[in-house]
């Protein structure tokens, strides 16, 4: 048999192709049919092994990257075809040694057959290929190590010579070199196609403020990147901290949710097994009832590779109580942590969750492959850990701006208390200074008139009659500066709660007749007339008939006397003060008896210009009187009321003040309510 190029051409013939050819996908193909034709053959194979140095997976359609040739009186070889001579072949080699495989004629039991299940799905327009009988393989070995395969076939049996074999030989080191050039210019073409996809899927992350829209970007474009049939992002939700719950020896009380997915409709319409499943989207299942899951997570960094998950002997499923991961699982996954930032120094972080990506078809996965994958993850993982943290600071500055808002709050009701103690003692030291100068009045006047009257009696020829009326006025004057001191120090002792009580049963109403009596003939000026209601009683021959008090009946009180009397004197004496002319100051006097309560009730009431709503809060304050008080020139040094409350307070009574006006009139009925309880007899 003559051949069309001499062995020493071989290597050239290759190397040229290896020149001219700039295009990686056609490289291969060219070889192919150089050598088919040099060799005078009908089938040539050239295969690029996946990985470097293991054998090729070759049990499905697509799984490595073959290139054939056919001679022109020969159809072209199915798909499925080209897998069984590969994979009878690879399976007949020796790995180890360097010497090329030859059948003479493969036996029946290989049963290469050129029509199967493949063939009719993939070209069913294709007439059926030739069983091919003979086979002359040999393994291409780059550096030492095993790149690829040749395999020449014969539709008929042929005995293969020895230089025929060594022509293989030659031709299989140049075919090396194309393989791995092949391999090494995919691989740079690989790391820059899926170095721009990582570049374009960072923008579209960051331009994506919404965590679940950067995670379904993320694993859609994944997914469709490697043309794959469904991807999946899941995230674990821990119940105790990740670091212990990887440290302990018990499994972790962990949930799973499905948090992004991509299905292909096509993909997942062909699939048996997964017509009818549903999206698994924000579903979630325990990390217990998943073993990808908990296999996943112990093998954290490292990733899960299956490339045929149906002869995998790595995958263990129990045949009941399987999680919605498992029933929707693919013959190809490839399962990817999410790590966060470690804590404590190690390489790696608490597993956030994890990427999966499936193939409904048998696959490798390739480094370059393997190498996008985990940037990707690398990007979710710096996505989930921005969202965590972001979540982070705004809770805490949600919480600092709470505690700053309350702070702030605190400040503002601070500073408008400190205004109102500023007002309060603005008012403080008005009511010091209008109390100094009432009071120095107060003292001043009586003292002026006694040192006057002092003066008058030193004359010697003073007559008699103007001597006893100068003493007279002196002891007037000087009982007024008296009971004014006694004031002052009567208040002081109350306020210090040092005054002692002495109760004693009194009549209440011949005291406040003998005091009505007395201020009758002080209103004589002003024309006022006091109407004491009270308990009336069938008047005596001693009585006057026309007295508004003498027909009251006795009404006797348990108290302290000399507390209540100076009580009704105020009381009586601020009401003659404020009272205007011609009116009626009223004193209605109640008894009230039951299960109970013994009190009696004292009710004051006059006529004369209203008390404002701001005056009757500090109307018992000390030294407070009320607006043009002082203007009006009405005597009184703002004790009177303050000293009442404290006699009130002393008996434990109470005491309260009203203001209403009259309609159709300038004035207002002011009205004092004295409540006084029957203090009980000791035993």
């Amino acid at each position: 048999m003559q051949y069309t190029a001499q062995p020493a051409q071989i290597g050239q013939q290759i190397t040229q192709i290896i020149l001219t050819s700039p295009d990686p996908q056609t490289l291969l193909a060219k070889i192919a049919q150089a050598l088919g034709e040099m060799f005078q053959v009908d089938v040539c194979l050239i295969v690029a092994l996946t990985k470097q140095g293991e054998p090729l997976i070759v049990n499905s359609v697509g799984t490595a990257q073959i290139s054939s040739w056919c001679a022109e009186n020969v159809p072209a070889l199915s798909l499925a075809t080209q897998a069984q001579l590969l994979e009878y072949s690879i399976a007949k080699a020796d790995w180890e040694g360097s010497e090329p495989l030859a059948i003479r004629e493969l036996p029946l039991s290989a049963n290469i057959s050129p029509v199967d299940d493949y063939a009719e799905v993939l070209a069913p327009q294709s007439a059926p290929s030739p069983i091919v009988k003979a086979v002359l393989a040999i393994h291409t070995r780059f550096q030492f190590s095993i790149n690829g395969v040749i395999v020449l076939g014969r539709s008929q049996p042929h005995e293969w010579t020895t230089p025929e074999q060594d022509w293989l030989k030659i031709a299989a080191e140049s075919v090396a070199v194309a393989i791995s050039q092949v391999q090494l210019t995919q691989q740079v073409l690989g790391l820059t196609r899926f170095q721009t996809l990582l570049n374009q899927l960072s923008l579209r992350i960051r331009s994506t403020p919404n965590l679940d829209e950067s995670l379904q970007i993320a694993i859609a474009s994944t997914a469709q990147a490697l043309g794959l049939s469904c991807g999946l992002i899941l995230l674990l939700t821990y119940t105790e901290p990740p670091s212990k719950s990887r440290a302990a020896t018990h499994l972790p009380t962990t949930k799973v949710t499905v948090a992004g997915e991509w299905f292909e409709k096509t993909a997942v319409q062909s699939a048996s097994t997964t017509s009818n499943s549903p999206r698994l989207l924000n579903q979630s299942f325990w990390l217990s009832e998943s073993f990808l899951c908990r296999q996943a997570l112990s093998d954290a960094p490292a990733p899960i590779l299956m490339a045929d998950g149906r002869d995998s002997s790595a995958v263990d499923l129990p045949t009941e109580n399987l999680s919605i991961l498992e029933r929707e699982m693919m013959p190809a996954l490839l399962m990817v942590p999410l790590l966060g930032v470690p804590s404590d120094g190690s390489v790696a972080g608490e597993v956030l969750g994890f990427l999966l990506l499936q193939h409904h078809q048998p696959r490798p996965w390739h480094t370059d492959e393997l190498e996008f994958v985990q940037g990707v993850s690398i990007q979710v993982s710096a996505t989930l850990i921005q969202n965590q943290t972001l979540r982070q600071v705004q809770s805490l500055v949600e919480e600092r701006t709470a505690q700053l808002e309350r702070s702030l709050n605190v400040q503002a009701k601070l500073y408008e208390k400190t205004l109102q103690q500023i007002d309060q003692l603005q008012q403080l030291n008005q009511l010091k200074e209008e109390f100094l100068s009432t009071m120095s009045h107060e003292l001043r006047t009586p003292l002026t008139t006694m040192s006057l009257a002092i003066r008058m009696l030193r004359q010697p020829t003073l007559p008699v009659e103007r001597r006893n009326k100068y003493l007279q006025v002196l002891e007037q004057e000087c009982n007024k500066e008296i009971e004014l001191i006694n004031d002052l120090l009567s208040l002081q002792q109350l306020e210090a709660d040092q005054a002692s009580m002495q109760p004693q049963k009194i009549d209440l109403m011949r005291l406040i007749n003998e005091l009505a009596q007395s201020f009758q003939q002080k209103w004589a000026d002003k024309r006022l007339t006091l109407v004491v209601d009270a308990p009336v009683r069938p008047p005596t021959s001693s009585q006057n008939p026309k007295s508004s008090t003498s027909n009251a009946q006795s009404l006797m009180l348990n108290t302290d006397p000399d507390s209540l009397n100076r009580i009704l004197l105020e009381l009586l004496t601020n009401a003659g003060k404020y009272s205007d002319p011609d009116t009626t100051v009223h004193l209605q006097v109640t008894h009230q008896i039951n299960h109970s309560v013994n009190q009696v009730i004292l009710t004051l009431s006059n006529i004369g210009s209203g008390i404002s709503s701001t005056d009757l809060h500090h109307i018992f304050d000390k030294f407070r009187r009320g607006q043009g008080v002082t203007q009006k020139a009405v005597q009184g040094t703002g004790l009177g009321l303050a000293l009442v409350k404290c006699l009130v307070q002393y008996l434990n009574g109470a005491i309260a003040v009203s203001s209403c006006p009259l309609e159709n009139s300038p004035s207002s009925v002011i009205t004092f309510t004295l409540t006084l309880p029957q203090w009980q007899q000791p035993l």
